[in-house]
This record gives C-alpha cells, structure tokens and sequence, in this order.
C-alpha cells in the first residue's frame, strides 16, 4: 500500500515512492528507494520536504499514514471547490483576436532576455528601458486577453527553460495580477520582477546548473545562492522598483519558514514574494527540464493545493486557479466522446466548460477532424472527464499551438 507519511515519520528501510518534491527546484533525480540510514533522512528533511509517500509492501509500515487514495480523494475535493471560482474579471478580445500580436511580444520578449543573459554573464548591466518596453507590451496583452501568450507559453524547449521560464512567469504573473485587481503600476512592476526573477542564474556554473544527477551539498547551495546573487544584480539597476527586488528575492521562500535565502515565515514575505512562489511552482513543475518531466497543468494544480498545508499560500493558490482555471489554456483535455481537445478558452461561468479545440479519437487511437466546441452552449452534449497527458498519446501540443490560427 501506498501512504502518505510525514518526513518525521521516516526510518531506515522504509521504501519511499515518491519524495513528493516537483516543487524543489533541482530535487533529487531518483525520487524511489529505500532509505539506508539516518543520514539520508536528515538531507531529505533539510531539502524542506515535509511529507512523503512510502510503498508499504516494498518496505517497513507505520501505523500512522494517509493512504494514496484517501490523499487524491482529497486533492480532486480540493480541486472541485476550486473549480467553482470564475475569473474575476473578463477579457475585451478573443485569444484568436490577440494571437498575432501575441505571438510577436512573445517572440520580442524571449529575444531580449536572451541578450539580457548573455550581457550580465559578460559583466553589463541589465538595461531597464528595454526591460520596461517589453513589459508594457506584455502586459497590454494580457489586458486585452490573458491567455493568449500563455497559449504560447505552453510551447516548451528544455533546453531553453531559463530563457522561457522567465518570459512565462512574467506573463502568468501579469494575468495574476490583473485577475486580483492590482493597480496597473504595481502589476508592471511585478511583471518585471518576475521576468528577471532569475537573472542571478546566469552566474551559477553551467555544469551545477544543468547537472541532471544529484546535486552534492555544496552544489545545492550554489544553486539556491541565485536569488541572492540575482537580488544584488537588480538593486545595482538604476530605477528598478522595491517591488521588483522583492519579487526576484523571495521567490524561493515558503510559508512555513523552509524556504530560502531568508527562511521568510507567512506573512514575513511579501504578498508580491507569495505571489510569485506560486506562479513559479507552477511553470516549473508543468515544464520539462534535464532533471525533471513535466507533469500536466491539472496535476500540477491538485499537487499545488496538497502543498498548501507548508509551502503555498493556500489564498493565493485559488486565487491563481481562479484566475487560469483547472483545465488552463493550452492543456489536453478527455472528453466524454472520447475524443481529446485542446482548451482554447476557460468559461466564463463554469471552469469544467471550457471552449476547446477537438484534435484526436482515443478509441481509434489516431487524428481526427479539427473541431471546435463551446462546452458552455445547452446544445453541447459533450463534456469534460478530466485533463490528458499528451506524452501517453504521442502528441506535440507545440506543434498544434504553432499552427493555431
């Protein structure tokens, strides 16, 4: 059997299923195993991992413990109720009606901080007019539709993800900002703190940071010396604002005091730091990286809401799914005609009935005739059964991204 235990809970010879890390940056590759010693629990309870699944039948037994089903019993209660929030605000144009724009923002956006990289690793100075230019651009966007360049966003190169996570997070954290009614001069600003929220990964080594094995103590420290040095980078920047260096500097912090640099508790971090750490789990753990496949939007959702009892703001968790929805656009979702859609749009009353793009037949196991559906319209009989992984279907959602018109 499968249970959830607390680390505390952990001794040698328990078989651990899964260390329950995505959201941890550079985890442990190898998530499985028994546990030799008391050593190695100590290093798992100092990554701040807090709970952990163990295989009962592969390893010793506690006597206390959530079973795996009775744990995604609770994720999907957690997600339902998410689900019966709608956006609080409302878009002026359809994403296909920003989509053009969208594209070439997005396009200017990943070419600047390309060379923004390549500058600070030179030794330069990060050139904020630029940064401000691309910014307004960004979120004028989101503005008008906030899905579009998330749409976008759903394209993903692992060999690329410092340069796209950075883009990504600023964009979701604009629509972010616009679903929670910020004021339009704070949202620019944590728009840019999330854009450059990792600049100081430019000056972690190359080899530490896209080692796909796992990191020795010292490495891991490298690593989380990022958000320090990336701090001190944008507060040598001529007119960035307080709030963009809180967004970059505590991105990594956690409610219950694990994170880092600062071990920050609750309402110790900022609201915008809170924000961010959100949005930055998200885009990470739905990405693929040399050390980590992504899981799907909907999984990353119900796993965000578990880790709400330490690591997450539990407000601004709905908040954000609120915002984005359960099925965010750009994911795969099953319907009940057995086919699979592409979500191009959340609903504006309902989360479950969101406009799709019909792609693919599960029972003939091949393409199918594009199609789209609005789930919303009384006419509509078919519905949503849950969220897919294109990965089990072979299908490249890029690819159907980039030719969407």
């Amino acid at each position: 059997m499968i249970k959830k235990i607390l680390v505390t809970q952990l001794k040698p010879k328990m078989f651990v299923s899964d260390l329950n890390c995505e959201g941890i940056p550079h985890g442990p590759k190898n998530k499985r195993g028994k546990i030799p010693n008391e050593k190695l629990i100590k290093q798992i309870s100092q990554m701040g991992i807090k709970e952990v699944y163990i295989d009962t039948e592969l390893g010793l037994d506690v006597k206390d413990g959530e079973p795996l089903a009775e744990v995604e019993k609770e994720r999907q209660r957690r997600l339902e109720e998410a689900s019966e929030l709608t956006p609080s605000t409302k878009d002026s144009i359809s994403v296909e009606d920003e989509l053009n724009r969208a594209r070439k923002v997005h396009g200017e956006a990943k070419k600047l901080i390309d060379n923004v990289l390549n500058n600070v690793k030179m030794g330069k100075n990060i050139q904020l007019e630029a940064i401000d230019n691309i910014t307004d651009k960004m979120v004028d966007s989101v503005f008008r539709n906030k899905d579009a360049l998330s749409f976008l966003g759903r394209i993903r190169n692992k060999n690329s993800y410092l340069l796209e996570h950075s883009v990504n997070l600023s964009v979701l954290m604009s629509a972010f900002g616009r679903d929670t009614q910020l004021d339009k001069t704070i949202l620019k600003e944590i728009s840019i703190g999330a854009l450059l929220h990792d600049i100081g990964k430019i000056l972690t080594p190359d080899d530490i940071l896209n080692k796909p094995d796992k990191l020795t103590k010292k490495e891991f420290i490298q690593i989380q010396d990022h958000v320090i040095n990336g701090k001190e980078l944008l507060e040598s920047t001529p007119g960035i604002s307080k709030v963009s260096i809180l967004v970059a500097g505590q991105h990594h912090e956690k409610i219950d005091g694990s994170g880092y640099p600062g071990g920050l508790v609750g309402n110790q971090i900022s609201i915008y730091g809170r924000m961010c750490a959100v949005v930055d789990v998200y885009d990470a753990i739905t990405s693929d990286r040399c050390y980590h496949n992504g899981i799907t939007p909907s999984a990353a959702l119900r796993r965000m809401l578990e880790w709400t009892d330490h690591h997450l703001d539990k407000e601004l968790v709905n908040q954000f799914i609120q915002c984005i929805g359960i099925y965010p656009v750009g994911s795969l979702v099953n319907l009940n005609s057995h086919k699979l859609a592409i979500v191009l749009q959340q609903g504006e009353k309902s989360q479950k009935e969101p406009r799709v793009r019909i792609i693919y037949n599960t029972k003939q196991k091949s393409y199918t005739d594009v199609k789209d559906i609005d789930l919303a319209k009384p006419s509509e009989q078919d519905f949503v059964v849950g969220a897919a992984d294109p990965r089990q279907y072979g299908i490249d959602i890029g690819h159907f991204i980039n030719g969407f018109q």
